[in-house]
C-alpha cells in the first residue's frame, strides 16, 4: 500500500509506521477515535440532563 511505511528495530520487527496524511489523514481519524472510544469505555456517563443545566448555569447556552 502506498503512502505508508513501517520503521523496524535490529530484528526486523514493525516498532512503528509512518503515514502519508494527504492519502490516509481520513483513516488516520477514524483510527483515532476508536482508540479514544475504547480508553473511554469504562468511564462513568453525565446525564444530559446535568449537561444542559451546567450549560444554562454557565451562560454558554439559553434556556
Amino acid at each position: 500500500m502506498t503512502g505508508i511505511q513501517f520503521v523496524t528495530d535490529e530484528k526486523g520487527r514493525k516498532v512503528a509506521v509512518q503515514i502519508d496524511l494527504k492519502k490516509h489523514g481520513a483513516r488516520l481519524e477514524d483510527f483515532w477515535d476508536g482508540l479514544i472510544s475504547e480508553s473511554r469505555r469504562k468511564e462513568k456517563g453525565i446525564p444530559l440532563e446535568k449537561i444542559k443545566a451546567d450549560l444554562i448555569k454557565s451562560g454558554r447556552v439559553r434556556e
